[in-house]
């Protein structure tokens, strides 16, 4: 398994594991409706960069880092993670979640924010906690779940910076 930024070409290989996870409607603020364009601008054009996780079978997941807030925000990256299904339950969040952090470093940044967790993925919720992440912030029911309806999102937070 290697991790590598993405290139444009990628996308299409992307593509299907994004669609997977928007669509579904669970985790991403997304529409679920989102189309192959929007989605493209969404996760390769907007981010500062964009990764992909693969082995010899193709790519198992992907993320992108991009600046929180611009101006005095500027130190705090933000980061989304996809996993096919096919791939979960193998480590791939955490190795992609553990890249980043060193990649934002790398990239200036000082700390590290998720914005918008829905607090329904509890498999993200324990694993950014485990890799140090706080609940700074809880908005209740901010994010629509598809089956469980209104539900709190979860603003979590790690300073980078030793």
């Amino acid at each position: 398994m290697q991790i590598r930024e993405a290139t444009e070409a990628d996308y299409e290989k992307i593509w299907p594991i994004f669609h997977e996870v928007a669509s579904a409607g669970e985790t991403y603020a997304y529409p679920r409706e989102v189309t192959k364009n929007e989605g493209k601008k969404l996760w390769m054009e907007l981010p500062r960069k964009t990764y992909v996780v693969e082995n010899n079978e193709g790519i198992l997941g992907t993320y992108y880092i991009k600046t929180n807030q611009a101006g005095p925000g500027s130190h705090v990256c933000n980061c989304g993670y996809m996993v096919a299904s096919s791939s979960r339950g193998q480590g791939i969040a955490t190795v992609m979640c553990e890249h980043s952090q060193k990649m934002a470093v790398e990239l200036g940044y000082e700390a590290m924010q998720f914005n918008f967790v829905a607090s329904t993925n509890e498999g993200a919720v324990r694993l950014w906690q485990k890799l140090g992440f706080g609940i700074v912030g809880r908005l209740p029911q901010a994010f629509k779940h598809p089956s469980r309806g209104y539900v709190d999102a979860l603003i979590m937070y790690k300073w980078l910076k030793t």
